[in-house]
């Protein structure tokens, strides 16, 4: 009787796949020996077959997320339950332990045309870490390529214009946070004692997010240790948070897809760029670029703990900024060659 190797897991449990009468079946114990002891009392029939369930895509899901409920975010733990409810429902049923590579594969090409690339590469890269840890697998797959989407932004030219635009409206203080490199999980978690208006600063340190129920909960910690900042409070914001009511705790008290709405609303009535929430910040980090900010410091007050991430997503540089680069080169050329073709 040959009894296959147990191989052990990233969980660190054991794990053996036994046939039997044509079915597969996996046994999962805490140690290699229990393991293979299971296996050998299926294989000999002290023990029935039908003991043994077979582990579905969803159950391997539900697993997976109750091994990490206690460090990961409410929000990261939704975004788990978002595929699982909606991402490639025709494997959800299916076995893991039997489920083929080209099976994944004809799965993900059904996937490409219900949604986008970037969607189906963020679900796969879930489910197959579901998968290695339950089973040891790692499956290979062809995703489809991923176009990087340019967030529209404002450049220094449109913001006094926007700023203009929603004095005195109730999104001009959750706007401005925006403007002043906040995410929207930290603008909706700032609190009025995190704000001093003596020493214009404020104290960035939580963050509001969705939970797997839909609901926003404040959690203390923010994305990561750089997110934890304290940054100077710039005009106009000094004098819109000096003026508002202190309505309880939290500063901002909308929901939001309010915020959102209402600041594309601005947007298309003063004819500039739909940037919604998080466009904000990338207009945040094009300011300082325009404005020629040591990249240490833009980092600091943003909050980014990787260089590249800061510089190849968040950093845009305006069609003014390039046309006036383009002048100083032309100015180059034309002052040298001019004085060369002179001399002879």
């Amino acid at each position: 009787m040959k009894i296959p190797k147990a191989r052990k897991l990233p969980s660190g449990s054991w794990f053996i796949r036994v046939q039997i009468d044509g079915e597969t079946y996996g046994i999962t114990k805490p140690t290699e020996k229990a393991c293979i002891s299971e296996a050998v009392a299926l294989k000999t029939g002290s023990k029935q077959a039908h003991k043994f369930s077979r582990l579905t895509l969803t159950a391997a899901i539900d697993q997976y997320i109750e091994s990490r409920e206690a460090v990961c975010s409410p929000s990261t733990i939704r975004g788990y339950r978002i595929i699982q409810n909606t991402r490639f429902q025709t494997m959800m049923q299916k076995d893991i332990l039997s489920t083929t590579q080209n099976q994944w594969q004809r799965a993900i090409n059904a996937e490409a045309h219900l949604c986008s690339a970037k969607t189906i590469k963020n679900a796969w890269g879930f489910l197959s870490s579901v998968i290695h840890e339950a089973t040891g697998t790692k499956i290979t797959v062809s995703l489809p390529q991923v176009i990087d989407k340019t967030i529209p932004f404002l450049t220094p030219e449109e913001i006094p214009v926007f700023v203009k635009a929603i004095k005195g409206q109730s999104i001009e203080i959750p706007a401005l946070l925006g403007l002043s490199s906040l995410r929207q999980s930290e603008i909706l978690a700032l609190r009025w004692k995190d704000i001093n208006l003596k020493d214009g600063t404020i104290s960035v340190n939580g963050a509001t997010v969705f939970d797997e129920n839909g609901d926003l909960v404040r959690k203390p910690e923010t994305k990561n240790r750089s997110s934890r900042r304290i940054i100077p409070i710039f005009q106009p914001l000094l004098q819109a948070l000096t003026a508002a009511e202190h309505n309880g705790e939290m500063v901002v008290n909308l929901k939001p897809n309010s915020i959102r709405n209402h600041i594309n609303r601005v947007c298309l009535k003063n004819c500039l760029p739909k940037i919604g929430i998080h466009g904000l910040r990338h207009s945040f980090a094009s300011l300082a670029h325009h404005l020629n900010l040591p990249e240490k410091v833009v980092m600091e007050l943003g909050g980014w703990s990787d260089y590249q991430t800061m510089k190849k997503i968040y950093t845009h540089v305006s069609k003014k900024d390039i046309a006036d680069r383009a002048a100083l080169l032309s100015s180059f050329f034309v002052q040298n060659c001019n004085e060369n073709c002179n001399e002879k």
